[in-house]
């Protein structure tokens, strides 16, 4: 069972955000979903950790768009799991989105560099 100590550090990622994450994990190489999982953990700096719950309907809603495949393979340790991949469409909604995404970014930085003319 999880302590309340565990969500007062926990990070929730803006909406939309979940989809970009998976399609960058992906363009390193096809992924089953606990590898996505450990390597948006990793590459976060441990950071991130995404729950099952909203890896795996994400990852049905990119296959629905086109914007990643999937086939069934055996992992490392010889157990039997999907592996996603980024198709092309997907490749270019990954480049859409980290245009947004930086925009976003720019534009709330902007906003919270600004000096309201409160001191603190």
């Amino acid at each position: 069972m999880a302590k309340k100590s565990d969500y007062k550090n926990r990070v929730e990622l803006v909406q939309g955000t979940l989809d970009m994450l998976i399609l960058k994990t992906l363009q390193w190489g096809p992924q089953h979903g606990y590898g996505i999982v450990q390597a948006l953990h990793t590459q976060s700096g441990e950071v991130l950790q995404v729950e099952t719950g909203s890896l795996y309907p994400a990852l049905h809603r990119l296959e629905r768009q086109g914007w990643v495949r999937s086939e069934w393979k055996k992992t490392e340790s010889n157990q039997r799991a999907r592996f996603y991949q980024t198709t092309a469409a997907g490749k270019k909604q990954l480049v859409a989105d980290h245009d947004r995404w930086q925009q976003m970014v720019e534009a709330i930085s902007s906003i919270m560099q600004t000096n309201s003319g409160e001191e603190r």
